[in-house]
Parts: structure tokens; C-alpha cells; sequence
């Protein structure tokens, strides 16, 4: 870093962001460069964020935009839709622009009078052909002083701010500097190390009597859980400081990996409150986000498709392989907490199978494989309609489900000598630790994990891999997880009638949202967009269906009166019990030899 500080205001981009008008959402951008292109140089920003695989174009919040040469102003125009090209220009170009920031997520930018937070895919520009110059960015307060209290949150390194203040940060290139989201504002924070790196726990909104302590004391678990995990001998972190940051809000949920930090956003009510000791079921929920997207760190952000090496901001790319990358990080973010000791083995398996019960609902896992989902994830996955449910299947919970099914067959099959763990180490080792850094990098292919597997476990895997990963139907659990002593019993004879619906609120109304295919609610002939109005005779409200049809029997038969767009119209419809399994999984006290694999699987 000294070298690089010392070249960097001699030999870099210069960027200047500043909360030009937090009322009207605007943040004013700056680029500068010394060296432009002499035919003119072009700027673009990028189309799609990493994590987030959807053409989202950042572009269209660029409000206004102009250039100057050496403090004249030039020409410039727009090429396509994310691209300016300056007119030529011999002294120092600098491009000035607006950005609109309202996307109250953790994947563009957002700006008000309480805060301001930034990806730099949404708000930098890239200077074409200096990409791998060193950047420098100066993240000014607002002008006011009624924002004289704002804070900065970062882990982008600092060059002349000093820690959580405004000032000059640099990045070596602009990869990573888009990489390091920018939260601005009074925030609550705290710090906890991690085998020896500090953590920053970032808290923005209002939350009354937060528990700090237990929230850092339980991330720190569960951090140092996954660092051991890839690296057992030397317990070394890939970065040298690591940021949680998070929005909390009355009802949200999300989160974005980068290399060296974490944007979240969560309903208030899942943060632990002081003197509240119970694991609530948001907290746990919450905790496996920020487990899940640590996890990150190394699966994805480091081990990476080759699809992703380097990325191409500006289009889609194509990778049939984020049932790994996505599927097993959402194995391993609930497995961290379990064997980290932040919950106990039965509220994991309970975890595990509402998972199950989950992928099952769906009648899309017979019609996609988890490689297909991946593969269309541009299209499908992150546009999903109302025949969602019925057409895909998720490459993060299905793709969870074969982590665990290859995971429990590993261990089964060499009798505990391996696991998913060491698959996981070895692609670290191989295509993670000694290409970081790297614009090429060495993505991994899928003949690379094909053969890796077979290498790494001594086992032949390569069909169990085909089925589980290109195949449709529904992964074998309950013979692979009963040598590790836990049965997975069916509860769907306690069933109630149901529809085959999913319902929303719409005022007072119940409106379909999703109608499942092969359901009752399908065979009759109602789809999403429906809104119930009777049920023989009954009105039905936002509130009431389940009460309503709880006073009947499953074989019943029916009369619906609903409207679809504004005519009414009526069906009938004979109720049954939904087709999918109610799963549970039990852990039982024996065999020995069960027990002993299960708690090497668990670490309990």
C-alpha cells in the first residue's frame, strides 16, 4: 500500500462523490483523468452488479452530465445506453454528472436526509483503457451543517480520510474499487476481531436498545468458524478488515457479497434487543444472512466461475455453475451456525427442513435442473412472474439441498475421512488464494469440479454429480441423511384443505399471487391476479380464507365467486390437502456409529 499511495497521485483516476441534494436524492460525481484517449475518451458504467445477476442499467439514474478540459467544457456524447465519449482533450478531462439515488436496496444507491449509501457500479464511471490504473475517490459530507454528525463506512482503504470519516480512499484499480459499497450517515457501529482481523458492525436506521454486544459477540462465532474452515492450520482471513454494513427497516431482506464486506438490509425487529436472551426466529434468520454472505468472501468473490474471470459488466454472463457458488454458500451459511455453536442442532435440522419443504412446493424443480437455473438466472431466476413457482426451480435452495446431498454422501461413503469441507478447501487452495488480486484469475469450469471431486474425496462422483446437478427429480435425503441417525418423517396427514394458492393483501381484499399448478384452485380454473370475493356465499377477505376454510373437509367441493379484472365470475372447485410433503427431521440417540458421524457433520 505505501508504493501504491505514492504512485497514485502521480499516475490515477480521480473520482470526487459528494451528497450534492440529499431532498432530492442527488449525488454529485466526478471524474478525472490526465491522459485521455486522443480520439476521445470514453467513459461507461457498468449494467449489472456482481451477486445480483440481472442487466439492471445503473445508467438510467444519470440525471445530467458534461465535460471539461483543463477547465473548459467540451463536448460530449452519449454513445449507447451506457457509454459518453468526451471530445478530445490534451490537458486534464473531467467528466461531472448527477445520480438519482432512490433504490432503497444493497444493490444500487440510495440517498436521503438520514443517510447515504452507494455501490460504485452505480455511481462511478469507468475511463476506458485506464482501468487498471490506481483510483482515487474523495467522499465529501454535505454541504449543510445539519449533516455535520455523518460518519463514513467503508472497507476501502483509506489514503488521507481517516477511519469513518470523509476524505481521499484509494483502490488499486476500478474492479475493486466498485467492490467496496459507501455508507454514509449516524450509523451505530462497533468492532470485533476475528482471528486476529477486525470486523466493523455498521447499524443504520433506528433501532431502540440494539444489543451490540451479543450481535458481535455471536458474528464473531460464526466468522471465525468459517476462516478455520478454509484455512484449519493457519486460521488466515483473506482480507485485512472486513465490514458488516446494514439498513435496518420495518420489513426488508437482503444482502450483497464483496471482497472485504457485506451490504444488508433487515426488518428492525430481527437485531437482538438488550435483555432479550431468546434466539427469535428473525435474529437466527438474520444471522444466516450475514453467514451467508461472509461466506462470500471466499465462494465467489475469490473462487470464482470462469465466467467471472474477470467480469463483463456491460453484458450478461453466462454460468451453469451458480448452484456451487450460490446453492452451497446457502448450505454452509446455516451449517456455520450450527457448528459455530450459535444454534443448537435441533433448530438446525429444522432449518434444513423447512428448506426441503420449501424446493418441494414447487412443481418447477421437475421441469429445471439447478445447472439450467443457473444458466438462465439473467432471465428467470431475478424476473420472476406469477408462473414462478410453477416453471423454475432456485439454484440457491435447491442448490443448498445438493450441497447437503453430496456432503452427507461423501461422509457416508469414506466413513468420516471426507467431507464438502475439503472439496471447499481445495478449490480455495487451487482457484481462490493465489488469484486474488488477479484481473484473469483461474475461474473454475464445471470439468474442473467434476474432476476435483472424484480427486479430492477418492470416490467416483461424476454421476451422483450429473444427477443431482443436471437431473430433475427430487433428491434422495432420507436414505442419505439415516447413517448420520436422523429420519425425516411426513406430517402431511395433519394437513387442512387448501387451494394450491399463495394469497396477498390488496386493501381488504385477497388477491391471488401465485396459483400452483395441479392444485385445486388451478383445476378450476382461477389464476394469480384473481381476487376472491365469496366462498359459498361467504365474503373473503385479506384475513379470513384460512378461517374459512377451515370448516371444511378435504373432498369438499366448493363454490368461488371472484372477479378477474373488473368482471365477476364464479367456479367450482373440490378442495384437497396440498401434494407436497410436510418434512420434519429428527435426530435419534443411536446407533454410536451415527451419532459420531452426525457430530463430525454438525460439530456438536
Amino acid at each position: 500500500m505505501p508504493e501504491l499511495r505514492r504512485r497514485s497521485l502521480k499516475n490515477s483516476v480521480h473520482y470526487r462523490i459528494e451528497p450534492r441534494d440529499p431532498a432530492a436524492h442527488l449525488f454529485e460525481v466526478s471524474i478525472s483523468v490526465d491522459a485521455s484517449d486522443a480520439c476521445g475518451q470514453i467513459f461507461m458504467l457498468p449494467a449489472w452488479i456482481p451477486g445480483s445477476y440481472m442487466i439492471r442499467e445503473f445508467a438510467r439514474n444519470i440525471v445530467r452530465a458534461h465535460a471539461e478540459c483543463d477547465g473548459k467544457k467540451i463536448p460530449l456524447k452519449k454513445i449507447d445506453k451506457h457509454s459518453w465519449q468526451a471530445a478530445p482533450c490534451r490537458g486534464r478531462l473531467t467528466l461531472t454528472y448527477e445520480v438519482y439515488a432512490w433504490d432503497l436496496s444493497v444493490r444500487a444507491a440510495h440517498l436521503d436526509q438520514t443517510h447515504g449509501f452507494f455501490n460504485g457500479t452505480s455511481v462511478f464511471l469507468r475511463a476506458a483503457g485506464h482501468e487498471n490504473l490506481p483510483h482515487v475517490v474523495d467522499i465529501r459530507p454535505p454541504q449543510s451543517d445539519v449533516y455535520r454528525k455523518w460518519r463514513v463506512a467503508t472497507a476501502l482503504p483509506e489514503l488521507k480520510a481517516k477511519r469513518y470519516g470523509f476524505g481521499t480512499y484509494i483502490a488499486s484499480n476500478y474492479d475493486e474499487l466498485i467492490d467496496h459499497p459507501v455508507e454514509m450517515g449516524t450509523f451505530a457501529f462497533t468492532t470485533f476481531t476475528a482471528h486476529g482481523v477486525p470486523h466493523d458492525i455498521v447499524i443504520t436506521g433506528c433501532i431502540p436498545n440494539l444489543d451490540l454486544a451479543r450481535l458481535s459477540a455471536d458474528l464473531k462465532k460464526i466468522c471465525e468458524a468459517q476462516i478455520a474452515l478454509f484455512e484449519p492450520k493457519t486460521k488466515r482471513a483473506p482480507m485485512k478488515r472486513y465490514v458488516f454494513m446494514t439498513l435496518a427497516v420495518g420489513d426488508g431482506y437482503g444482502g450483497l457479497e464483496h471482497r472485504a464486506s457485506t451490504a444488508l438490509i433487515c426488518s428492525r425487529a430481527d437485531l437482538p434487543v438488550i435483555g432479550q436472551k431468546e434466539m427469535s426466529e428473525g435474529y437466527r434468520t438474520y444471522l444466516g444472512l450475514c453467514s451467508h454472505e461472509y461466506f462470500h468472501t471466499w465462494n465467489v468473490k475469490r473462487i470464482k466461475p470462469a465466467a467471472f474471470a474477470p467480469y463483463d459488466l456491460q453484458v450478461e454472463n453466462y454460468t451453469t455453475l451458480l448452484w456451487l457458488f450460490e446453492g452451497f454458500t446457502s448450505y454452509y451459511d446455516d451449517l456455520m451456525l450450527v457448528r459455530s455453536g450459535v444454534i443448537d442442532e435441533a433448530a438446525y435440522l429444522k432449518l434444513v427442513a423447512k428448506t426441503i419443504n420449501a424446493v418441494l412446493k414447487g412443481v418447477g424443480r421437475n421441469k429445471q435442473s439447478v445447472a439450467e437455473s443457473s444458466f438462465d438466472a439473467w432471465i428467470k431466476y431475478y424476473r420472476q412472474d406469477e408462473n414462478a413457482p410453477n416453471a423454475i426451480v432456485s439454484y440457491y435452495t435447491k442448490g443448498s439441498l445438493v450441497g447437503l446431498a453430496l456432503d452427507l454422501t461423501i461422509r457416508a461413503q469414506t466413513k468420516g475421512k471426507k467431507s464438502l469441507d475439503d472439496v471447499m478447501r481445495a478449490l480455495w487452495q487451487r482457484f481462490g488464494r493465489d488469484f486474488y488480486g488477479s484481473l484473469e484469475g483461474a475461474g473454475v469450469t464445471e470439468h474442473d469440479v467434476d474432476a476435483l471431486f472424484d480427486e479430492v474425496t477418492g470416490l467416483s462422483l461424476r454421476r451422483t454429480l450429473d444427477r443431482f446437478v443436471h437431473g430433475k427429480d427430487d433428491l434422495p435425503l432420507e436414505k442419505l441423511l439415516a447413517p448420520f441417525g436422523v429420519s425425516m418423517p411426513d406430517q402431511q396427514r395433519n394437513a387442512k384443505p387448501a387451494l394450491g394458492i399463495r394469497s396477498t393483501k390488496d386493501g381488504n381484499d385477497c388477491k391471488l399471487a401465485n396459483v400452483y399448478e395441479g392444485g385445486p384452485a388451478h383445476r378450476a380454473g382461477l389464476s394469480a391476479g384473481d381476487v376472491l370475493v365469496a366462498i359459498d356465499g361467504l365474503r373473503v377477505t385479506a384475513n379470513n380464507l384460512d378461517t374459512l376454510l377451515g370448516r371444511y373437509r378435504i373432498g369438499d367441493k366448493i363454490t368461488i365467486h371472484a372477479f378477474r379484472r373488473d368482471e365477476l365470475f364464479s367456479v367450482d372447485a373440490m378442495l384437497k390437502t396440498d401434494d407436497v410433503p410436510q418434512l420434519s427431521l429428527k435426530s435419534e440417540a443411536k446407533p454410536a456409529a451415527a451419532a459420531r458421524l452426525r457430530v463430525a457433520w454438525l460439530g456438536q
